[in-house]
């Protein structure tokens, strides 16, 4: 990817999906994130293979530091996810980097609509253009328990 602005001096940003920490990506997600805790490995790695892949890495020593995917048809519509920031990174603008330089990566497919859920990151969101629906009621969920 080209230069990501706003991003920390020695971080740089990929959509190399074959630089993904596989394993540290799962470790995060399903044991620290609200959204994912307790997803399985091969939950996963098929959520890996099926999205745009996104990860924040530390110049010197190569370590993943940030994850997030997007599931998306590459034309009309997107939604992100699984946004992650290694705690031990937290506070130095590397999330809101990364959903900045998504949006843009998204916008150059001609995308109009992003979607995302989140309960505690409305912030980070908001800085990179996100907002609460206009129209909730025009939808629509399905669960499965």
């Amino acid at each position: 990817m080209d230069a990501v602005p706003n991003l920390a001096e020695g971080y740089e940003l990929s959509a190399d999906t074959g630089r993904i920490d596989a394993e540290r990506v799962h470790r995060w997600l399903s044991g620290d994130a609200y959204w994912a805790r307790g997803r399985s490995r091969e939950a996963q790695d098929g959520a890996i293979a099926g999205s745009l892949n996104f990860g924040v890495y530390e110049i010197v020593s190569g370590d993943q530091v940030a994850y997030a995917r997007v599931v998306t048809d590459r034309a009309t519509f997107a939604w992100l996810c699984d946004v992650y920031v290694d705690p031990s990174v937290r506070g130095k603008g590397i999330g809101t980097a990364l959903v900045e330089a998504l949006r843009e990566h998204l916008r150059g497919y001609g995308v109009r609509r992003v979607l995302l859920a989140t309960r505690d990151a409305h912030g980070v969101y908001e800085k990179a253009g996100f907002a609460p629906l206009e129209r909730p009621e025009e939808w629509m969920a399905l669960y499965f328990a």
